[in-house]
């Protein structure tokens, strides 16, 4: 088919992103292969096929219990190469507010190929603190990783953590199933935490912030030194990254719609 400029499109390929669209725009009840078919105005078993062909490539997933389909991972790590330069101006002054408050570093990580990526990051003054910025952590060792797998769908996370779970410290957690066991903790209580998993020093919490279909689009994490950034306090400063991450979802969907 042709535009009106007269540049060639490939309808198959036109289909396959209306589909992927629909599985990102709409709610989770919506997104069967029947449903999506009918949202997009595609014959069932064209349907079928292009988003079989898709799940192949990683950018969207099926739940085999309930047949819906949404992003996948290769379409996360996509939005995170386009750049995150709209987020951070959203998230940026809170986690201003977030470390004037605790006065900790409050940092804002995006999903990206093996990892997450530190993309923002407010430091204290008053205390001499590493930068993470720009640096890439791995999933199961951090409490930025352990928020994004919770509340991933479960095929993504298994490809996540497939393979061995390497060891950086002593509490890394290096065996799958305790690190499922942590992943539904964390998604029950709505942070993830780290107890010097990555550097034996560093403790932190993290949650994600979720697009408006609970997706995870980044974490926001609250770190520091164990003698801080104490186990006791997890509770306090998880409950203040939920907060956080919560506003700035609003702020960024609230951003989308006026745009």
């Amino acid at each position: 088919m042709e535009t009106e400029t007269g540049t060639a499109r490939i309808q198959s390929v036109d289909r396959a992103i209306d589909l992927l669209l629909a599985v990102a725009a709409g709610p989770p009840a919506e997104a069967t292969a029947p449903a999506l078919a009918r949202r997009c105005g595609i014959n069932r078993a064209t349907a079928w096929r292009l988003l079989k062909t898709l799940q192949a490539r990683g950018l969207v997933t099926l739940d085999e219990s309930t047949q819906r389909y949404a992003v996948g991972m290769t379409a996360v790590e996509l939005g995170a190469a386009a750049g995150p330069d709209s987020l951070v101006a959203v998230a940026h002054p809170e986690l201003e507010r977030i470390c004037r408050e605790t006065g900790e570093t409050a940092s804002l990580a995006v999903p990206g190929i093996g990892g997450l990526t530190y993309v923002d990051e407010v430091r204290p003054h008053a205390v001499l603190a590493a930068s993470w910025l720009g640096v890439s952590v791995p999933a199961h060792a951090t409490s930025t990783g352990k928020a994004l797998l919770a509340f991933l769908p479960t095929d993504q996370t298994r490809r996540l953590i497939g393979g061995t779970l390497t060891a950086y410290t002593s509490t890394t957690i290096t065996d799958p199933d305790a690190l499922v066991a942590e992943l539904a903790a964390t998604r029950a209580r709505g942070y993830g935490t780290c107890a010097g998993e990555l550097e034996a020093s560093l403790y932190g919490v993290s949650a994600p912030v979720l697009d408006r279909a609970g997706r995870p689009l980044a974490v926001l994490s609250i770190w520091g030194p164990q003698d801080r950034v104490r186990v006791e306090l997890f509770p306090e400063l998880g409950a203040l990254a939920v907060a956080g991450a919560a506003r700035i979802s609003a702020s960024a969907t609230a951003r989308h719609r006026s745009a």
